[in-house]
């Protein structure tokens, strides 16, 4: 049965994996990115899944990109929104940014901010405004990092990005309750170490290694595990 997947940050590395791998098992997805116009690996797989991608602006950080967004549902979905109408089964919180090169002592409150905005409050508030598109039963996976865990940090390194997941975290726990009642499920999920350019090219894991991963530990998480923080295999991760 073909179910609806919406995933954010997905022009390229990890979300672009996710899309390919989500539109090869027959689902449709709604790709959402800052430049659509200049995503052209998403704009070419459009060309071969016609009717199956549609490809969105969204900047996670801004109120009024995430607004445009959910305007948008309804047309993307094909229905007016009454209660028949489709409702989006995945949610894929991907979009992220790490800010390189933060040293003690240089560090900057606007650089800080960005971070939090983007991995924290943005996924969270975007999942707040999708509420009412979500599928009773849906899954949502915020993927965070193992970065984020303060039981495994050993060592001053990205504390922006550290800390933004680190909220991230907390607020994958916060859905967690708040959409219990729905059965939607929420995890957060560290995909391992990617090889994209946020990782970097020696990094261990395959971008598409990663997606398959990732999907395999949400498609088989049960209700009773939602607010759990887990690895790409689905191993739990110390907070």
């Amino acid at each position: 049965m073909s179910r609806i997947a919406l995933v954010t940050g997905a022009n390229r590395g990890l979300g672009l994996a996710l899309v390919r791998q989500l539109l090869a098992r027959g689902d449709r997805v709604i790709a959402a990115c800052r430049q659509p116009g200049r995503a052209s690996a998403l704009n070419a797989l459009a060309g071969e899944y016609p009717g199956r991608l549609h490809v969105l602006p969204l900047d996670v950080a801004e109120p009024r990109s995430r607004a445009e967004l959910v305007r948008e549902l309804p047309l993307v979905l094909g229905e007016g929104g009454d209660e028949a109408a489709p409702r989006i089964d995945l949610l894929v919180n991907n979009a992220g940014v790490l800010h390189s090169g933060e040293r003690f002592g240089h560090l900057e409150q606007g650089q800080l901010e960005d971070s939090l905005r983007v991995n924290a409050l943005g996924p969270f508030l975007l999942v707040q405004a999708l509420a009412p598109w979500l599928a009773d039963g849906a899954r949502i996976a915020n993927l965070s990092s193992v970065m984020g865990s303060i039981g495994s940090r050993g060592e001053f390194r990205s504390p922006g990005y550290c800390v933004g997941k680190a909220a991230q975290n907390m607020f994958t726990v916060q859905l967690a309750h708040a959409l219990a009642p729905r059965g939607i499920v929420v995890l957060a999920l560290h995909p391992g170490w990617v090889r994209t350019d946020m990782g970097g090219a020696s990094a261990e894991v395959a971008p598409d290694d990663a997606a398959a991963g990732v999907l395999a530990v949400v498609d088989a998480a049960s209700v009773a595990q939602s607010g759990q923080f887990l690895d790409w295999r689905g191993q739990p991760l110390p907070w």
